[in-house]
């Protein structure tokens, strides 16, 4: 009796239902359309992206503020290699991610035939894992494989390479989507040596301090992470993509440590006798000099990836696995310290050297988004670009709730913030969700205005207008004798007219008294999407600033002045 058979494609698409996929985020091509023909015969929803990184940025958004994995489905060749920007900026940041992408038949494979390319290889240093699928019979098998790495352990991008012969084969409708992976077992026993270890590390700390990052956001250990604060009368500081871990208006947070942190946090780190890192890597960003990072102080690291335990800086005691499981370990094994004393010299230094703007002149990219924080209460979804905004964004906007700040952390990708707030959108298809893009990195994937029409997001655009790429300008004007070279965005588009030439809302605002009314209108208005294109001081620097390679007590916290400054040794 013969059995019943579909197409791979079609098993595919099962498949990914059986995963709980709710939408795919891509652009069809002619080794995809096998895929595309089954999605068309199912009921999961297909957002289609004019170009395939923002369908990669639109899959992050939506895996970051969801937890659940994002899913691309893209063609072979160019739409295969325009995702790899995406792919990178996901794992550098540690989001699931499976992108599927067609590819030329098999046969063909090696002899340069029309759109093919090397995905799997090309993409190797920038994936969890990559696939190339040969075999149609084991394509379900290798999408169960896919999810399973992608959100286990410490997530990341994984690639499905599936050229067109194997994803249009017939293939029995029962085939299997079992699998074995004896060799990939990311999740271990936590050692409770090394958990005992750090309770007394911290149990007797004069001036301990948490740092919360990403890691703690991904396990979901929010609650844990109050418990141990609250018990402990420890204060936090948050990475960049730690923010809304832990409430940033409470009263023991010192908000985002590093370059462009706030001073007191910077000043604390200088002050403590412990830090305890929680799902952070000592990036670059904070560490500066890693040999000379906080030489005072005991260093704990709790990671769920054993390659990042004294990969940047050394540590005094590291405890491996997923953060939640860690703390709740942790706060029973606990004995509540004397912190009273640094708690009070951590309130002063708030209070001595808060964040502050020139209030007077044009209008302050600071002021904008200081009052959009305060408009949405700090529970708005907010996506960033990268540049100065995006330091504005982690200073002013106050993050009360994990997975509400969504930003390229690692990998600092221009063009990130617009489509990813696409992606969060529809993941949080009742939430305000505000992207905050300068007008440099907004017009790297502003063709995504399209897609948000089309799927009628009620997303806010805010885009910083200094018609600069204000951050390399920063530099050059703080290290290269103001040498500007490149960072002119002279011939901007008038961004309003370009909203309406999509049909979309456009704002402007100008003037510092008009910042509430207008940002209120923006955020009343629900028909569709909006952009406000708030045009802001030029010339406006960054500050705290900690030069690149520096330690953090050389912190400036203003322009010196008549003082010629030495070249940083890091990149922007």
């Amino acid at each position: 009796m013969n059995k019943k058979q579909c197409t791979a494609a079609t098993k595919m698409i099962e498949i990914l239902q059986n995963q709980g996929v709710e939408c795919l985020f891509g652009l069809p091509g002619g080794s995809a359309i096998p895929m595309y023909d089954a999605l068309a015969q199912s009921t999961m929803k297909l957002v289609l992206t004019r170009h395939e990184q923002g369908a990669t940025h639109m899959a992050d958004g939506y895996a970051r503020s969801t937890g659940k994995p994002g899913v691309v489905l893209v063609t072979s060749g160019p739409g295969a290699t325009n995702t790899l920007t995406g792919i990178m900026t996901a794992m550098m940041d540690s989001v699931p991610m499976v992108v599927l992408c067609g590819q030329q038949l098999t046969m063909n494979l090696g002899l340069d035939t029309f759109q093919e390319a090397d995905v799997s290889g090309m993409s190797y240093p920038i994936v969890k894992h990559s696939f190339l699928v040969k075999d149609p019979e084991e394509l379900p098998s290798v999408i169960n494989q896919a999810f399973h790495i992608a959100s286990t352990g410490r997530p990341g991008p994984v690639i499905v390479d599936i050229p067109k012969n194997v994803s249009s084969a017939l293939i029995p409708e029962d085939t299997s989507g079992e699998f074995s992976l004896p060799g990939y077992n990311p999740l271990k026993e936590v050692n409770q040596d090394d958990v005992k270890k750090a309770a007394t590390m911290i149990s007797v700390a004069q001036r301990p301090i948490l740092m919360v990052g990403h890691g703690a956001v991904i396990s979901g250990a929010v609650k844990e992470v109050q418990a141990i604060v609250e018990k402990m009368q420890i204060p936090v500081v948050n990475t960049l993509l730690g923010k809304g871990c832990f409430p940033e208006s409470h009263d023991l947070n010192l908000g985002m440590p590093g370059m462009h942190g706030t001073a007191y946090a910077n000043m604390a780190l200088c002050e403590c006798d412990l830090i305890v890192s929680i799902g952070s890597r000592w990036d670059d960003r904070i560490a500066g000099n890693p040999d000379e990072f906080l030489p005072q102080a005991k260093k704990i690291h709790i990671d769920i990836d054993p390659v990042e335990i004294n990969k940047a800086v050394q540590v005094d005691c590291s405890v491996i696995g997923d953060a939640r499981e860690i703390l709740n370990s942790l706060y029973a094994y606990l004995n509540k310290g004397n912190t009273q004393r640094w708690v009070k010299q951590i309130k002063r230094l708030k209070r001595e050297y808060p964040l502050k703007y020139k209030k007077e002149g044009k209008l302050r990219a600071q002021h904008v988004i200081e009052e959009m924080s305060k408009l949405t209460k700090g529970e708005a979804i907010v996506t960033s670009d990268v540049g100065q905004h995006q330091m504005w964004a982690a200073q002013f906007f106050k993050t009360e709730k994990s997975r509400h700040f969504l930003t390229s952390g690692g990998a600092g990708t221009m063009g990130y913030g617009f489509p990813a707030a696409i992606g969060a959108q529809i993941g949080n298809p009742g939430k305000t969700v505000v992207a905050i893009v300068g007008d440099g990195g907004f017009q790297m994937t502003l063709p995504e205005l399209s897609t948000v029409v089309n799927e009628k997001l009620p997303l806010k655009i805010l885009i910083i207008n200094n018609n600069y790429l204000g951050m390399v300008r920063q530099w050059q004007h703080m290290f290269y004798e103001n040498r500007l070279s490149g960072v002119d965005l002279e011939g901007n588009p008038d961004f309003v007219k370009l909203a309406a030439a999509y049909g979309i809302k456009g704002f402007r605002v100008k003037r510092s008294a008009d910042v509430r009314k207008v940002l209120n209108a923006a955020l009343a208005y629900s028909d569709g999407p909006c952009i406000i294109d708030a045009e802001v001081e030029q010339h406006d620097n960054v500050f705290p600033m900690v030069p690149s390679g520096a330690t953090l007590d050389k912190m400036l916290l203003s322009m010196p002045r008549n003082k010629k400054l030495e070249k940083p040794t890091g990149g922007t």
